[in-house]
């Protein structure tokens, strides 16, 4: 009960210090719960200015981690071992210990104190990767008159939330207001990876390579930084699904941090998909990385370069060793280039390949003999890496997939549609899901606007009864409606 006392205490002095503390990194959550009240309460100024540094306090913590990571991550092996260990306990856990005695005192010069005061629910923690906070911040700025950032905070929202039908009128009445300039819809989230790429795709589409490739090699080093960071994050606490779990069914030693291990090493395996996912989009670009390097390679050769066409062709085939068309390139690099000289693969990537197979065996291993599941993210992951147990099952996952999906001829003896001019345009697997499926023409065009009207009025997250989701992702927005509502505010 003391224990409680105190640890309320403590979040009523750190919540109060919100506002009297403005140099201070402050724990993101705090700043947000009070920018929110504020903003129920209508005191607009505060609202603004709580949710700013609630925003500013987020991307500190996440550049804290980066940095801390990175500077730990060169520190030296742990030369001692505890009495009466093993030489590979003490070969193993030394530079464990080593490694959290640095990052806590790391952490502790950027954050204050209390590092752990900055861990968050995962609530807030996906609120914020919605940008969430710029939906409040809009409506504030607004109501202060402050147009320019009303605007550029709605354009931040709708960029990563392009579903969201009160932003998108609310973006519509913005183009339509007096002063509101181009230039105010500015992504302030916006991901230098993805302005760099999107520019090199436009160069490269109009065939001016030269451009292409500078933006190109510029994405492609920021994709990489992100990467850092997107793994640098994966390193926080275990998050179990069974917070309640008895103390006798508590997981032993090497158990517990077998667990955790392999979590973390899940989520960095994942963070590919996170950079490559282009904010507001479901799903994730394929290949990105290698993409970047078939794009590279061709451009190269058509400035004349063949010396780099021929490394960025020796770092795809990283990823696809028996890709003939690459193959063939390389072939005919090398006789450009003269058999003296040397093609070798980009460092960076060999690093990258290197260290998410290692990361991939570890992962497969502990599937394979501890339980567990894992959705590998990569389309290049060598087969031979996979065990034998866990192809049958990928193969049988496949059939199964095959047998829900049915191909035309199948569609066509089960018979017409039961409605006449109904055709469909998309099947389950062309949408990435079992039992999803587009059909075009089913309703007329007036319908299709009072549809909206209703879902715009009374819609809700979920089917409109129980707010169930499924079988959408956490990417998708369903919205739904029960009957009652929809006569009630037709």
């Amino acid at each position: 009960m003391a224990s409680l006392l105190r640890l309320c205490l403590l979040l009523l002095l750190l919540s109060s210090a919100a506002a009297t503390s403005p140099g201070r990194l402050l724990p993101y959550d705090l700043l947000y719960a009070d920018g929110v009240r504020a903003y129920f309460a209508r005191d607009w100024g505060r609202a603004a200015e709580l949710l700013q540094r609630a925003l500013h306090s987020y991307a500190g913590l996440r550049a804290a981690r980066r940095a801390c990571r990175a500077a730990c991550d060169g520190e030296a092996a742990f030369a001692g071992g505890a009495a009466g260990a093993g030489p590979w306990e003490a070969a193993l856990f030394g530079p464990v210990l080593q490694r959290a005695d640095c990052l806590q005192h790391c952490l502790g010069r950027r954050l204050g104190p209390a590092p752990s005061a900055h861990r968050a629910s995962r609530a807030i923690r996906r609120d914020f990767e919605r940008r969430e906070p710029y939906n409040y911040l809009q409506v504030a700025f607004f109501q202060l008159k402050k147009l320019d950032r009303a605007v550029s905070a709605a354009h931040t929202f709708f960029v990563a939330n392009p579903q969201h039908l009160q932003m998108r009128e609310d973006i519509e009445k913005y183009r339509r207001m007096s002063g509101v300039k181009s230039d105010n819809f500015r992504d302030l989230e916006a991901t230098p990876h993805w302005e760099a790429y999107e520019a090199g795709l436009q160069h490269y589409n109009a065939d001016e390579y030269l451009q292409a490739v500078a933006r190109l090699e510029e994405s492609l080093t920021e994709v990489l930084s992100a990467l850092e960071e997107c793994r640098a994050l994966c390193e926080g606490p275990r998050e179990d699904e069974d917070e309640e779990e008895e103390e006798e069914m508590q997981p032993g030693l090497y158990e517990a941090i077998a667990a955790h291990y392999i979590q973390v090493l899940k989520c960095r395996q994942q963070c590919v998909l996170e950079i490559a996912t282009k904010p507001g989009r479901i799903s994730a670009t394929e290949d990105f990385i290698p993409s970047h390097l078939d794009l590279l390679q061709f451009a190269y050769d058509q400035v004349g370069n063949q010396a780099l066409a021929a490394e960025c062709a020796a770092s795809y085939l990283l990823f696809y060793p028996m890709d003939e068309p690459m193959l063939e390139k390389m072939k005919q690099y090398r006789t450009e280039l003269g058999e003296d000289a040397t093609v070798t693969a980009r460092e960076s990537i060999q690093q990258y390949v290197q260290r998410s197979l290692m990361e991939k065996k570890l992962i497969y291993y502990a599937v394979e003999h501890l339980g567990g599941t894992f959705n590998d993210p990569d389309l290049w992951t060598p087969d031979e890496l996979i065990p034998e147990s866990l192809k049958e099952k990928h193969r049988e996952d496949q059939e199964k997939q095959k047998q829900e999906t049915p191909d035309v001829e199948e569609r066509e003896k089960r018979g017409p549609l039961p409605f006449e001019g109904i055709a469909v345009t998309m099947d389950s697997r062309q949408m990435n899901g079992t039992q999803r499926v587009v059909f075009d023409r089913v309703l007329t065009e007036s319908e299709c606007k009072d549809l909206l009207q209703l879902t715009k009025a009374a819609g809700e997250a979920g089917d409109g009864y129980r707010a169930r989701r499924s079988p959408h992702t956490p990417h998708e927005r369903f919205e739904g409606l029960t009957v009652l509502k929809a006569v009630q505010v037709s």
